[in-house]
């Protein structure tokens, strides 16, 4: 599970940012394409905020849907996964534009 590698270090991150104050909540964004499981993330981020100044803290996670930009007719498809095919012209040749994201969007101390 890559997943905990991950919480550690946005737990990290978000420690750093804070200053030594405590954290109230944390929203990050997740895009569908990113392999990430936000579940897992859910579930990661409690057992890494334990005697922290996270402890307690509640995370909040916004899905990015998955968009590509066909690059034969230039329209953009939503995408459920990292490939697929221009619901326009029917080409694969496609460039992922969102949802491959991961961001800590804020943090409320």
């Amino acid at each position: 599970m890559h997943e905990l590698g991950i919480t550690r270090n946005i737990v990290a991150i978000i420690l750093e940012e804070a200053n030594g104050k405590k954290v109230k909540r944390v929203t990050l964004e997740i895009g569908k394409l990113s392999a990430i499981i936000p579940d897992s993330i859910h579930f990661c981020f409690d057992i890494c905020c334990k005697e922290t100044l996270l402890e307690g803290a509640v995370l909040e996670i916004i899905e990015i849907q998955g968009i590509g930009k066909c690059l034969k007719c230039k329209t953009e498809s939503k995408l459920s996964q990292p490939y697929g095919k221009c619901n326009h012209c029917g080409s694969f040749e496609l460039e992922i534009i969102q949802g491959q994201e991961l961001k800590i969007k804020e943090m409320e101390l």
